[in-house]
């Protein structure tokens, strides 16, 4: 027959379960969230997984205390290094990315969207300017 220990066991096994469940689905979102940065940063996710650090109380953007679990990740800019980056995640919340410094590459000047001024004032002139290019016309 089954005891009160047994069920107690039981319920402990069942909510240990369920925590280990819940905490791979939240890997999972963590994993799709870092895979989101990197492109948006343009460097590159390496081995494309997410690895559980800890579990941590660390401050959420309004200052409280909150347990967050911490996962790491390994990313690269040139193909060479391997740096680390952390995210942290309040439940299935998001809680923020950091990245280890890395270099980067700057955007290339784009010289078709620059306007020269006295030329566009040219072609443009304002509403008074018409007029008195109409007065001063002989």
């Amino acid at each position: 027959m089954i005891d009160l220990l047994d069920m107690l066991l039981l319920m402990l096994f069942a909510t240990a379960c369920a925590w280990l469940w819940r905490g791979h689905g939240i890997r999972e979102r963590a994993l799709a969230l870092a895979k989101q940065h990197c492109a948006k940063l343009d460097v590159e996710l390496l081995d494309g997984n997410v690895a559980f650090r800890r579990l941590a109380l660390v401050r959420d953007t309004r200052g409280q205390r909150r347990l967050a679990r911490i996962y790491g990740f390994e990313f690269t800019v040139t193909g060479e290094q391997r740096l680390t980056g952390t995210i942290s995640m309040y439940g299935r919340q998001y809680g923020g990315i950091e990245l280890e410094a890395h270099p980067f590459q700057a955007p290339p000047p784009q010289d078709d969207k620059v306007i020269q001024l006295d030329d566009w004032r040219r072609s443009h002139p304002r509403p008074d300017d018409r007029h008195r290019l109409d007065r001063d016309a002989p």
